[in-house]
């Protein structure tokens, strides 16, 4: 990717809430900024701004530690006009190689407005089927698929006008992918429902299945400081389960084949720190 070039789009949205969605888009901003990346996040949930006050802390930590960490360019946007919010976008990713947009958990305008114009899409689920319910809607006896959800047609419809305007624009497809975040308490015969239910919506919608972060305390522990499973040397004594969930990060970020400015996909695991 060149700076030259539109910055690439990344939309993590869900209309449903506590699905991780802030930690893994703080994560994942972070990481990309560990490749060298220049990148803009910008939190549109004035209320909760899970996201900007994570980077606030990060930079209140680094002032305090007197330390120098990677870093994104970040803002929260409290408006309603969905042209002055591109203005923003557009002013704040002038150079810049990533612009992150982190959306509120429930049915936003503008959540609507920056996911069907996303390079990236980011789908966070919690593996329940009160979650999937957000994308498809499941028979309560066989648990097969038998309609897609608003939601899903939305993203559906967007992907086939970019797909037209791929060739005549220029424009890149847009990829969906679907995050299972938090699998690791689920019970197996509901986890195979839900691993079939999935399997068959994304052959007819489109999206790909990537494997998110498990719910674990650290992630908690960590928005005070800003820090993130990547700050190596920052952290303190670390455990196995840090050790495992930084695995899990990147695993992540290798399988959303982002367009990485100096390592490609393969190169990632390498590249992040260990």
């Amino acid at each position: 990717m060149t700076l030259s070039a539109a910055p690439h789009r990344i939309v993590f949205a869900n209309e449903k809430g506590g699905t991780g969605k802030s930690t893994t888009a703080v994560h994942v901003a972070m990481a990309l900024a560990y490749q060298g990346a220049r990148v803009t996040a910008i939190d549109l949930d004035p209320r909760q701004r899970t996201l900007h006050r994570y980077l606030e802390n990060r930079a209140e930590t680094m002032r305090r530690r007197g330390i120098e960490l990677p870093m994104a360019r970040f803002a929260v946007f409290d408006g309603t006009d969905p042209a002055e919010l591109d203005r923003l976008a557009e002013e704040l990713s002038e150079g810049q190689h990533f612009l992150l947009f982190d959306t509120p958990g429930k049915d936003d305008p503008l959540a609507r407005h920056v996911a069907t114009s996303a390079d990236t899409l980011v789908t966070p689920l919690n593996d329940s089927f009160v979650d999937f319910d957000l994308i498809g809607q499941v028979d309560p006896e066989t648990f097969k698929v038998r309609r897609l959800s608003f939601y899903a047609e939305l993203i559906w419809e967007a992907r086939k006008k970019r797909a037209m305007a791929t060739i005549q624009e220029k424009r890149r497809e847009m990829d969906w992918v679907v995050v299972r975040n938090r699998t690791q308490h689920v019970e197996a015969r509901n986890m195979r429902r839900l691993d079939n239910a999935l399997t068959e919506l994304s052959k007819r919608v489109g999206f790909r299945i990537a494997q998110g972060l498990s719910e674990r305390v650290i992630y908690r522990e960590l928005f005070p400081s800003g820090l993130t499973l990547l700050d190596k040397g920052h952290l303190g004594e670390l455990g196995t389960s840090h050790l495992v969930a930084r695995q899990e990060l990147r695993s992540l970020l290798a399988n959303l084949h982002l367009p990485l400015p100096s390592a490609s996909a393969p190169e990632l695991a390498l590249a992040l720190p260990g």
